[in-house]
């Protein structure tokens, strides 16, 4: 029978204390696993040059389900939300996933959710190689709404308002985005009652709301992104 040390290092420990069975057992890869993990839950909220939005950590899955691994570009002329919570993620592709590379099938990420959003101008694009799906909406008199917005980033910037903020929280004791907007025990997060961000742009891994309703839907191939 193996000892729990002896056991520790052949697996990694999200923050939950779920266990994660590596894809091997070479240092490097033990070592990159403990990095993440301690990344998600030691990042602390920094505002980035000239106002941009806050970035904190969580330390569980982000999106309930696995990722593919391809980052695409989220931008929008504004965004004002009601209801607003950040923490971080280990986001999960699945396995054996080509887009894996050195990162073992996990990505940091910056979880952001939003309990009613609208946003103006909406711009989605994915690079697929050599061409890009691009995704328009709300460019008219009606903009792109979403309840329960949730963002998987790795990227975030704009120019950014907060009302009645929150810095330094327990992830999950978060209250103002409800269910959706709360991480597990001992995590860095922060939460504020509205968020204003003009100039929005993400580069995003996962996006999940409860509805999304985009008026003026285009969509199409395009030699550029957004």
């Amino acid at each position: 029978m193996t000892s729990s040390a002896e056991h520790a290092e052949h697996t990694s420990d999200r923050p939950d204390g779920t266990a994660v069975q590596d894809a091997g057992n070479t240092p490097a890869r033990r070592g990159r696993v403990r990095a993440r993990r301690a990344a998600v839950m030691a990042v602390p909220a920094a505002a980035v040059a000239a106002g941009l939005a806050i970035l904190t950590a969580e330390g569980a899955l982000g999106v309930q389900f696995a990722i593919s691994g391809m980052p695409f570009t989220v931008t929008a002329t504004e965004l004002n939300g009601t209801g607003f919570a950040q923490f971080g993620a280990l986001d999960e592709m699945a396995e054996g996933s080509p887009n894996a590379g050195d990162t073992g099938g996990q990505v940091l990420v910056v979880t952001s959710v939003i309990k009613n959003a609208t946003l103006t101008k909406l711009c989605q694009s994915v690079d697929l190689g050599g061409t890009n799906l691009v995704i328009r909406a709300g460019e008219g008199t009606q903009k792109v709404t979403a309840s329960d917005l949730t963002t998987d980033s790795t990227q975030l910037s704009g120019d950014a308002a907060f009302n009645n903020i929150e810095i330094g929280n327990d992830a999950s004791t978060l209250d103002k985005a409800g269910p959706k907007g709360r991480g597990p025990k001992g995590v860095f997060s922060q939460q504020s009652d509205t968020v204003h961000i003009a100039n929005l742009r993400q580069t995003n891994y996962a996006t999940t709301a409860g509805v999304f309703k985009l008026p003026g839907l285009k969509l199409g191939f395009s030699g550029s992104g957004c």
